[in-house]
């Protein structure tokens, strides 16, 4: 786990990376509250976390308003546990977690900010909506399908590999698709990049980034 003392100092790095038109999601999964807090100190406030459970348990622990992300695979029986704080679920991959998504937030008498995410990578081991699922699932949202949550953006995950044209092709597919999109509703959130490839997803034209172990450092998975 990363000192404490060297965390000002990889946020302060990193945020002096990034463009003033891109938003920068704190990924604290596996980190204690602590290590997120002094994050939070230093003016950062949208973080994102990969698993319900310890974001539910970190979450009233925490300022109240920290705009919390769930950028990891989302099961429908865990939606109710968020939906009534959370900010953005970046990982929206089915037609049934939209649902979902759609029927808690009505529940708790709020709007849940989505991204729908893209399966972009030529990996078998990530999610994601194909293509035509995307397009799909847009233009039943534009024609009203799902009344309590707001689709503002795509999210996508590289291949993970050395080979930055694999990378750049697969940032570029989202990208134009984004565009394509847009053309019908203008989506805000281009999110893609991590600590490895962010500055490759920025010039591809993100405007959201995750990362995690740049400012944190290597998770802590005990």
């Amino acid at each position: 786990m990363q000192k404490l003392s060297t965390i000002a100092e990889s946020y302060q790095k990193v945020k002096n990376t990034l463009p003033d038109n891109v938003q920068l999601v704190a990924v604290s999964k596996t980190h204690p509250k602590e290590m997120i807090q002094e994050v939070y100190d230093l003016g950062q406030r949208v973080f994102g976390e990969n698993k319900v459970q310890e974001l539910i348990e970190k979450q009233p622990e925490l300022p109240q308003d920290i705009q919390w992300h769930l950028i990891g695979h989302l099961q429908t029986n865990k939606v109710k546990y968020i939906a009534p704080f959370i900010d953005t679920i970046q990982s929206v991959d089915s037609e049934k977690i939209l649902l979902e998504i759609d029927k808690q937030a009505e529940k708790n008498n709020r709007k849940i900010k989505v991204y729908l995410q893209v399966k972009i990578a030529e990996e078998d081991t990530k999610y994601g909506l194909e293509i035509h699922e995307t397009k799909e699932l847009y233009l039943d949202y534009l024609n009203g399908k799902f009344p309590n949550v707001i689709v503002s953006g795509l999210m996508g995950m590289a291949t993970f590999t050395d080979d930055k044209n694999q990378v750049k092709k697969e940032f570029s597919f989202l990208k134009h698709l984004f565009d394509q999109l847009s053309l019908q509703q203008k989506l805000e959130t281009l999110s893609m990049g991590m600590s490895d490839d962010y500055p490759l997803a920025i010039e591809c034209g993100a405007n959201s980034v995750r990362i995690g172990s740049a400012i944190f450092g290597n998770r802590n998975y005990l």
